[in-house]
């Protein structure tokens, strides 16, 4: 199983969560939806990426940016004027609300390029389920990516889709900038400056890989550290040296906890009982179950269950039998 693609398979772009601008300088864009994740892709011109408290960065075409939420960022021509906090272009700083206003603008016909403004398409991501947390937590507050291959005919046919009215555009743009998302998270793990956790660079190890990749591909099996020393083919002890040196945690340790990280998004399911959750993760039976839930999470399944309700990640509470 592909941990990666795993890891990122649930998060999607779904309907109305995307705009473009068209930007004629002097221009700032303030961003305040506090979405978890906004994809900002400059498909003409360039600008800066000017996270809150932190350093600009500077995105052009051939580029894509990555802003970890939900804390409000701004992009702009101008960090030192554009942001609100400057005396000059602050009052030119526009609020941008992807859910209330999805396009800002018609992209111009080509021109010379000193006469074309910069157009930028952002994508924003919530991202409630647990299970792509555990790889997007590792994202600093801004990234910025070079396209690793030439996508300059995937931002042309980008453009030409905006403002398109063709049937299934909605879906075609989602699915579009679902793929530069993922392209540009792997991507960025791939660049030395990137800090991914411990078990991201521990799948390519040639002892703690195969387990952890077993323990990925049926996370209900009865692991024995014995039985997951033996995929890779070493003896248990060599096993629980690595996999901690790489991973931080003991494969027992590490298997529990990502046991609970997929009950967690089971458990916003109305339709499955704490007990279903409790044996689709290896389980026998619910106590035993909430019992390691609570200890790693800090509280009960049924009162995670109710929580998540609340915020609407469940439609209905299911029965805690």
């Amino acid at each position: 199983m592909d941990v990666f693609d795993e890891l990122l398979r649930g998060v999607r772009g779904r309907g109305a969560v995307f705009g473009h601008s068209v930007l004629r300088a002097p221009w700032s864009l303030r961003f305040t939806d506090g979405a978890y994740l906004t994809l900002c892709l400059p498909l003409r011109g360039a600008g800066w990426l000017v996270p809150e408290g932190g350093e600009p960065l500077r995105v052009e075409v051939g580029e894509a940016a990555i802003v970890r939420g939900p804390a409000p960022f701004v992009f702009t021509d101008d960090p030192a004027d554009g942001t609100g906090t400057g005396a000059g272009r602050a009052r030119g700083v526009r609020e941008v609300h992807w859910g209330q206003v999805r396009d800002t603008g018609t992209p111009p016909e080509r021109g010379p390029e000193l006469d074309n403004p910069t157009v930028l398409l952002a994508a924003t991501y919530d991202v409630q389920a647990q299970v792509p947390q555990r790889l997007l937590r590792a994202l600093p507050p801004a990234l910025v990516v070079p396209d690793e291959v030439d996508c300059a005919p995937m931002r042309d046919y980008l453009e030409t889709q905006l403002g398109g009215g063709r049937p299934g555009d909605q879906i075609v743009l989602d699915r579009l900038l679902d793929w530069m998302l993922v392209c540009t998270l792997r991507d960025w793990f791939d660049r030395p400056e990137a800090d991914p956790p411990g078990w991201y660079g521990a799948l390519g190890d040639e002892v703690a890989g195969p387990a952890l990749r077993a323990m990925h591909e049926d996370p209900a099996h009865p692991w024995t550290t014995a039985e997951l020393a033996s995929r890779a083919g070493v003896s248990r002890t060599t096993l629980a040296k690595r996999f901690t040196e790489l991973v931080g945690d003991g494969p027992v340790a590490y298997l529990t906890e990502w046991r609970m990280t997929l009950a967690a998004d089971l458990l916003t399911s109305p339709e499955l009982t704490v007990a279903a959750v409790a044996r689709r993760v290896g389980y026998a039976d619910a106590f035993g179950f909430s019992a390691a839930f609570k200890r790693l999470r800090g509280e009960s399944p049924s009162a995670f269950r109710r929580e998540a309700s609340a915020l609407g990640g469940v439609e209905a509470a299911a029965p805690a039998g």
